[in-house]
């Protein structure tokens, strides 16, 4: 049975849901959290527009197990009821018992999910879900019983709630955006995922040490990379040192570190570049507990036209030549490039390790 983004009844389930623009290794964490109590359920009825993955395939599958990696999510599906493992819970112990709060605001930019995809919401059904391994249409057939979900720039996940359009799309329709997979289960509750790519594997694709929020993280690793010859902002959005991480991370953490994103790593020394990884874990951390105290999220360069100091922020898209511009944000006082005859130490920033919050 199939279902459109309509508003339904869930008997005497919560109501809760989360939304975030450019989901990153925080955000990721949040959609772990609020998916997790739906393991050892049942599913019973689904819904979406997805068209590589069937939805009416999941009917009568148990959600098992589900972990988090980066900007992953990793739902493991069975044909039968089993033991449910325990899984990996990546959260702190002080999250693990902290109460889910609805963040502040979740709902403001639920529109710009259909202006900013292209073609607005009639656009969602055709969006690509990634590639299927499975030529059946059965999703826990043979090895491949996990479901890989990437959420890209605009994915989220709802929980027993739909996203309603909050103003009128580029046509000028009022319309709700589509969600990809509808899954409801056995307890009342469902989960509604937008705007990511699915596909199916054999175990998750997990690396702790390279996830900026796991406490295996590998700091070594990590500063071997950002020492290489090419501009840190390239370096730092590279998922391979740094998964989780991404462009509001990036931004925040140079400015936060005085360093201009163009600076080559190679032209960095130690105590630099040490203070850079420094920011990138203190500030993910410091934004994942803000996002499960129901605070919202403050930048200081992150699209804004003045740094805190009072200077004026330039914005330039940069990225890998042929590869992927991201636009980035940098004070050219507080971040001073380096010139070519300078030593590869910077001035110490004035920013130093002191976060205000994430």
């Amino acid at each position: 049975m199939s279902d459109l983004p309509r508003k339904e009844g869930t008997g005497d389930a919560p109501s809760s849901c989360f939304h975030c623009e450019m989901p990153e290794g925080p955000s990721v964490r949040k959609f772990h959290h609020l998916v997790s109590p739906f393991v050892g359920q049942q599913v019973v009825r689904t819904g979406g527009s997805s068209q590589k993955l069937n939805p009416a395939s999941f009917e009568s599958l148990w959600l098992q197990d589900t972990q988090v990696h980066g900007k992953k999510l990793f739902l493991r599906f069975d044909p039968d009821e089993q033991i449910v493992s325990p899984g990996n819970n990546p959260l702190p112990e002080p999250l693990q018992k902290s109460e889910q709060k609805e963040e502040a605001g979740h709902q403001q930019k639920v529109s710009e999910q259909s202006s900013l995809s292209p073609g607005g919401a009639d656009a969602l059904p055709s969006r690509d879900d990634g590639p299927q391994h499975l030529g059946e249409d059965t999703p826990a057939g043979g090895a491949e019983r996990w479901l890989q979900v990437r959420f890209g720039l605009f994915g989220s996940v709802w929980v027993n709630e739909f996203s309603r359009a909050k103003k009128a799309n580029k046509r000028g329709d009022w319309r709700d955006p589509i969600p990809r997979l509808v899954l409801h289960f056995g307890g009342g509750g469902f989960l509604a995922f937008y705007n990511c790519q699915m596909s199916w594997s054999s175990s998750p694709v997990v690396s702790p040490t390279s996830d900026i929020l796991s406490e295996e993280f590998h700091r070594g690793q990590a500063l071997e990379a950002l020492g290489r010859d090419q501009p840190v902002c390239y370096t730092l959005l590279d998922q391979r040192y740094f998964s989780g991480l991404g462009n509001i991370i990036k931004n925040e953490v140079l400015y936060r570190a005085g360093i201009h994103p163009l600076s080559p790593g190679s032209r960095l020394d130690p105590p630099r570049l040490e203070a850079l990884v420094d920011h990138v874990l203190a500030f993910s951390a410091a934004w994942l507990q803000g996002k499960f105290q129901g605070t919202q999220q403050h930048t200081q360069v992150y699209q804004k036209q003045q740094c805190p100091a009072g200077h004026q922020v330039v914005k330039e898209a940069l990225g890998p030549p042929g590869g992927l511009q991201r636009l980035t944000w940098w004070c050219p006082q507080c971040q001073p490039r380096l010139s070519p005859d300078e030593p590869g130490a910077q001035a110490p920033s004035s920013q130093g390790l002191a976060l205000k919050g994430p």
